[in-house]
């Protein structure tokens, strides 16, 4: 006999014949079956040789097992020519954007279907806010969603670290939509953020990668992002995909309340449907962007600027260095340079600058100037053809 039950850290038990497998995810177990059960928390599960799988919970209450069959493949866990699987998450995006909007994103005419919002289409346009819980890298998704939703739908929104937002207490009332953004679905602190929220009487909507997992089954609606395993430890295609559906939702709301206009809505539907391309027109770059990194492995400082939705990409791409090069870095709103980091400016801080020509682009010019005047190091990102010469 062996017993397992879980608490707090997520648990899968799979099935095969006449054995069983138990996991912290399906990762592992795929190799063996395609068929899991996903414990909640606090169940115990029993498994004997030659027995059914059993499932109590803490309180000796027997509950029947729900089989589920897995989408993963064995294919999908390995590095297909890759040197390591980041490179190639990096390089999947293309597909798994695509794949995160297919059956959502429509042209001709241009609309977005989105089951989760639709089947709770009532609950957002009732909503008087809405708070946006995630940890990581998905909160800086949870960012990009605020600045969206507030722009399309007018419906005030707040995002809130969920190791911040479980240990406080905050005033989450019957009417709030509480949206909780992971990849795994099994993140401790968002889990424990939403129970809270729950608790309180707010309407959870999930957003996740893993079908099954914790954050899906507590939720009381939701959208999976579909971009399929991700098995770098610093995310990528998963974060592409939460903008992506978080940007749909945003402006199915919109849409729906009428605080969007049709023009607007089709062409950014429009610029969905281009993104992949795009995409896979950057990574075509890949050769040329490694031999220009080869330029800054000099510096132990970086600084990241972004202005509006690019604030958050700011705060993202310095995430990034952090956590694969072990480079210090800093990401700020461009404006908040001046208050302060650029003391830190020289010519041996290499400052990331994302500058596409939007609304705010002169301003951020300006602050390029500034930063040049400090004999900084300018590193820019900016719209194809752009050829103002104070960018590099």
């Amino acid at each position: 006999m062996l017993v397992a039950a879980r608490k707090g850290s997520p648990l899968v038990v799979g099935i095969g014949k006449d054995e069983y497998f138990l996991a912290s995810d399906a990762t592992p177990i795929v190799e063996f079956t395609s068929r899991v059960v996903y414990p909640d928390d606090e169940e115990i599960v029993v498994l004997e040789r030659g027995r059914e799988i059993r499932i109590k919970t803490i309180s000796n209450v027997e509950k029947t097992p729900e089989i589920k069959k897995l989408e993963l493949t064995l294919n999908q866990l390995e590095k297909g020519g890759y040197p390591h699987f980041m490179l190639k998450e990096i390089f999947e995006q293309p597909v798994a954007l695509a794949n995160s909007m297919k059956g959502r994103v429509h042209v001709n005419p241009e609309k977005i279907t989105l089951a989760g919002f639709q089947e709770n289409r009532d609950k957002f346009l009732a909503a008087g806010r809405i708070i946006i819980t995630a940890c990581g890298t998905s909160w800086h998704a949870g960012l990009i969603g605020m600045y969206a939703i507030e722009e399309f739908a007018r419906i005030p929104v707040e995002v809130e670290y969920s190791s911040e937002f479980r240990y406080r207490k905050p005033v989450v009332a019957p009417g709030d939509i509480v949206i909780a953004i992971s990849q795994s679905g099994e993140t401790a602190d968002t889990l424990a953020a939403i129970e809270m929220a729950k608790a309180a009487g707010a309407f959870i909507f999930g957003i996740c990668n893993v079908v099954g997992a914790s954050i899906p089954r507590c939720a009381h609606g939701g959208c999976y992002t579909h971009v399929g395993p991700e098995i770098g430890v610093a995310s990528t295609k998963a974060f592409t995909a939460q903008v992506t559906v978080l940007i749909m939702l945003a402006l199915s709301i919109g849409r729906e309340k009428g605080t969007l206009s049709a023009e607007k809505y089709a062409r950014i539907i429009r610029e969905l449907q281009d993104v992949p391309e795009k995409m896979s027109g950057i990574l075509a770059k890949n050769d040329m962007i490694s031999r220009f990194a080869k330029t800054f492995t000099y510096a132990h400082n970086f600084i990241y600027l972004g202005r509006g939705y690019n604030f958050p990409i700011a705060l993202e791409g310095a995430l990034k260095l952090k956590e694969i090069s072990y480079i210090h870095a800093e990401g700020y709103p461009a404006a908040e340079m001046k208050h302060g980091p650029i003391a830190l400016i020289s010519n041996e801080m290499p400052v990331v600058v994302i500058a596409p020509q939007s609304g705010t682009y002169e301003k951020v010019v300006s602050n390029i100037q500034e930063i040049k005047a400090r004999k900084g190091r300018i590193i820019s990102v900016v719209t194809e053809g752009d050829t103002c010469p104070i960018m590099s």
